[in-house]
């Protein structure tokens, strides 16, 4: 009997694997994309200054007289004293929601939060506060992530704004996934006065020029009149094209790079810039730097940006309304890139900073090669270079045709 009851235990058993391993079969594992909110009286009156923290995820480096400010993707700016490039201080926060781009002129900072604008008067760093708020000038800077599924069905939009996204591994049924797209279900895309000016990083979408802020999103150039720093004025948005994701200002023009080329715009009237030319190259992520004759683009591929192959393009535009490919260099995951004189700094991702004397541009010249660090940005100033990657700051001295290790500050 006893043996009896230990097969009929032991088959039982069997049974409950088999119909779990049966149920598992109907599962796999997707990226599930969850809502970050916050109500929007807490978005409205979101903007505080608080005590120095550790950065959550890095985002965009900006430079302004003796400050270094550095983006928490989507939560606010990290103020940093660096007087001392040998020992920056981190000194501030600024919690900014939905903040993803700055730009500072005479000690006013002006901050994306979503669609709006806010205007930051810093000049005294123990009273840092809010001056301004222009609400819904700009298009919502936030972005869709690749994903399988997304949680937006129990989204208040009555009380609610979405910040941001996480995305996690979760296991969902197979017909559950295979149903919301053969039946025509929604499939998402990324949509990701004389006062002293400061200086972004080849992936700002911010630009200031003289008396106005230049801001783009994906199709739009974004022109304020900040001759009254504390009071912009919202002019005419510009149609500039598609997908654009940068900005960077040499001379009278524009050049914005976007995930399909390059577009040219002429800022003679700056407050209608108006269209000059474009490059088109492959879709992929795009920064782009200007010298007198070159662009510089970097082209990161094997991710969303739809790109296969990733490279440095060379771009003349001797004949502004005629740019062309003069050569393209091979690169492994490049993000930002800066000029100084005749050195190119590239920022490949986990391949490191590279460092090409950019003489001959048709051949350019291999001067260093920092392996052991991972770069997003890059800000060459007139004395030393800015690098943010991977929550780090480095700072370089500039040498005849090279960099050295100034300092490093953990974020």
């Amino acid at each position: 009997m006893k043996y009896f009851f230990i097969a009929l235990f032991f088959l039982s058993t069997l049974g409950f694997i088999s119909c779990d391993t049966k149920d598992d079969e109907k599962y796999a594992d997707y990226i599930v994309a969850k809502p970050l909110t916050i109500s929007k009286e807490d978005f409205k009156n979101g903007v505080t200054v608080l005590p120095p923290k550790f950065i959550e995820e890095s985002g965009k480096i900006y430079a302004y007289e003796s400050f270094i400010f550095i983006n928490d993707t989507y939560q606010g700016v990290h103020v940093i004293d660096n007087k001392d490039p040998k020992n920056p201080k981190r000194i501030a926060y600024i919690k900014i929601p939905g903040n993803v781009d700055i730009s500072v002129k005479g000690n006013y900072l002006f901050a994306d939060s979503l669609s709006d604008l806010v205007v930051i008067d810093f000049s005294n760093l123990a009273n840092i506060h809010v001056v301004n708020r222009l609400e819904g000038v700009l298009r919502n800077n936030g972005v869709w992530p690749v994903a399988d599924f997304y949680e937006y069905d129990d989204i208040d939009y009555e009380n609610e704004i979405v910040l941001g996204w996480e995305t996690v591994s979760e296991p969902r049924l197979i017909s559950e996934y295979e149903e919301r797209f053969s039946s025509g279900g929604e499939i998402f895309d990324m949509v990701s006065n004389n006062a002293a000016v400061g200086q972004g990083g080849s992936l700002a979408r911010f630009k200031i020029v003289n008396d106005y802020l230049y801001a783009v999103d994906s199709h739009t150039i974004n022109v304020f009149d900040i001759s009254n720093l504390e009071n912009p004025k919202d002019l005419e948005d510009v149609y500039a094209g598609f997908d654009i994701e940068t900005i960077f200002n040499r001379n009278q023009y524009l050049f914005l790079g976007s995930k399909s080329g390059m577009y040219i715009y002429d800022i003679s009237s700056p407050s209608t810039p108006q269209f000059v030319s474009e490059f088109q190259h492959g879709t992929a992520c795009d920064p782009v730097v200007v010298d007198d004759k070159y662009a510089y683009v970097t082209l990161r591929g094997g991710n969303s940006c739809g790109a296969t192959e990733s490279g440095l393009f060379v771009i003349d535009i001797q004949d502004i309304k005629n740019p062309i490919l003069l050569k393209s260099y091979a690169m492994e995951e490049p993000y930002g890139l800066g000029l100084k004189d005749n050195l190119l700094f590239v920022c490949d991702g986990k391949a490191g900073l590279k460092v090409y004397d950019k003489t001959d541009v048709e051949n350019l010249e291999a001067l260093n090669h920092f392996e052991n660090i991972v770069t997003f940005d890059v800000i060459p100033l007139e004395n030393s270079l800015l690098i943010v990657g991977d929550g780090f700051l480095y700072q370089y001295q500039y040498q005849e045709r090279s960099i050295a290790l100034l300092s490093t500050l953990s974020l």
